[in-house]
């Protein structure tokens, strides 16, 4: 050390040299770092333990799904069972109930024990690959971070509603990320969104956003056979077989299987599910409800009706035109020099397929986490204060219980949603209404960085003309494949959910 940086710290204030001290400690001895961020996150879920305790949480979701479980082991018709004192159905595909069958083995308590460790090491494991797909952090080990993101996220709404009712979403969330923070190319890459689609059917618009990647990739390789990527480099192990569209093909084959799977050992409860329950999306739920934090949902508060009909078909169809069009485009930008290319992509589509969907609880909301990552991360690199007041206001949006501040009453013979104020919608709107406005931010930040107004212009650089021609390219490309997706999109997403936002409520008065 200089003696001009030693004579510096030795004027610093003792709080602050004591401070320095332990942060370059923990900096040298990564061991200790990750050993104090696991003790962190165990005494935050310790005081989670007890709260969920305190309040006799039901896992009512959870008891439907050892439900379907003991349907399938007994031979009983699936999708005429009802389960718990608030008769709820089973809403999701035949595989997943064959994945629910070892829940039927331990009794109620272990039950409810296990599955709270289970989601709380899913939470930990989201973390971790929501920073590996930031490739953050940087200077201290990736496994200390997630341990202290989790500890944090424990306590977010979504996050929190997810474990009290013993709902499957961080798992789903899990398998998306983890097959997108997979190499391209990788043989099995794309399984883990196949397999998500098996259980839930929503994840399917990650096949449809990483078709149309593919396709756009494609497009542009024909278009411009020369082209360079931001870097100037040539991009050769692109062709019309893209590393994209065979991720899309995988996830879809991985869907057919658990269909045909479910199908050979399940032909009765598979044919009542795709003969028409799939596309009954009143078994999952009343529209109008506060915890529907969907279009449809803004929309049938917004009119004051159970069944908003057109309105939520249009307001479908554009957020799936803007959420797709903004994912591929971001992900376009990742050649052009756009930092976390593929954190903005897979955000911007797991936006769009929970506006889309015709049922979003606010527990779906658990991809929260990635996405509130991701502005935390942007405003630090960007060191701006717009970006800080943007990623705190999102953390506060999904840490306040929003949706829970207005009027509720399920066993009202008309639902106090159906008679909100304008301040009560929009209180009751505050999860969509961000995905939104995160929508327009990525779609923004992506065109910029592809027009060469972005973080990855590099004025004079090697990429010249042809590079300039390309980014133009990519930007059109992005639009065309979002038009040409927006429809398909809609329905690849739309006709999942899960069991019902009423008898939550039942279950949480009760509690």
């Amino acid at each position: 050390m200089s003696t001009s940086r030693r004579a510096a710290g030795s004027t610093a204030p003792p709080a602050l040299r004591g401070y320095r001290g332990l942060k370059e400690c923990l900096l040298r001895r990564p061991v200790s770092l990750v050993s104090l961020a696991l003790a962190a996150s165990l005494l935050s879920f310790a005081a989670f333990w007890s709260a969920q305790r305190a309040m006799d949480a039901s896992m009512i979701d959870l008891l439907v799904y050892r439900a379907e479980g003991r349907a399938v082991r007994d031979g009983h018709d699936l999708y005429a069972m009802r389960a718990t004192y608030a008769d709820l159905p089973a809403t999701y595909p035949p595989f997943a109930a064959l994945l629910f069958l070892p829940l039927t083995v331990p009794d109620l308590p272990a039950l409810r024990a296990a599955a709270t460790v289970a989601g709380l090491g899913l939470l930990v494991a989201l973390a971790h690959l929501s920073l590996r797909l930031l490739g953050r952090p940087l200077h201290v080990p990736r496994s200390a971070a997630a341990l202290g993101v989790a500890a944090v996220a424990v306590w977010c709404e979504p996050v929190w509603t997810t474990l009290r009712y013993g709902q499957i979403n961080l798992l789903v969330a899990t398998l998306v990320l983890w097959d997108l923070t997979r190499r391209p190319g990788q043989r099995w890459a794309g399984a883990g969104i196949g397999v998500a689609a098996g259980i839930k059917l929503t994840p399917a618009l990650f096949a449809v956003f990483l078709a149309l990647h593919g396709l756009a990739r494609s497009g542009l390789r024909h278009r411009h056979p020369d082209r360079r990527d931001g870097l100037g480099v040539p991009d050769r192990r692109e062709g019309p077989w893209n590393p994209w569209l065979r991720q899309a093909a995988v996830a879809a084959a991985a869907f057919l299987g658990t269909a045909l799977l479910s199908a050979l050992l399940l032909p009765h409860d598979s044919l009542r599910f795709w003969g028409g329950a799939v596309l009954r999306s009143d078994r999952v739920g009343r529209a109008e409800l506060t915890d529907n934090q969907s279009l449809n949902g803004v929309a049938a508060r917004l009119l004051h009706t159970g069944d908003p009909g057109g309105l939520w078909l249009v307001l479908a169809l554009l957020a799936a035109a803007l959420g797709l069009g903004a994912a591929v485009a971001a992900a376009l930008a990742g050649r052009c020099g756009l930092p976390n290319a593929s954190a903005w992509s897979a955000a911007a589509c797991a936006v769009t397929m929970l506006l889309i969907s015709p049922i979003s609880w606010s527990h779906h909301w658990v991809w929260c986490l990635p996405l509130t990552l991701l502005l935390a991360v942007e405003a630090q690199r960007r060191r701006s204060l717009r970006w800080s007041a943007g990623a705190l206001l999102a953390v506060l949006v999904f840490c306040s219980y929003v949706p829970w501040w207005v009027p509720r009453d399920p066993d009202a013979p008309h639902a106090p949603e159906l008679r909100q104020s304008g301040a009560e919608i929009l209180l009751s709107a505050c999860y969509p209404l961000a995905g939104a406005v995160f929508l327009v931010v990525t779609a923004v930040v992506a065109l910029r960085t592809l027009r060469g107004r972005g973080p990855g212009h590099r004025p004079g650089g090697g990429a010249g003309t042809a590079d300039a021609a390309g980014r133009a390219g990519a930007a059109g490309a992005a639009g065309t494949a979002a038009a040409a997706g927006a429809a398909g999109a809609a329905g690849a997403a739309g006709a999942a959910g899960d069991t019902g936002a009423a008898a939550r409520a039942q279950a949480v008065a009760k509690e």
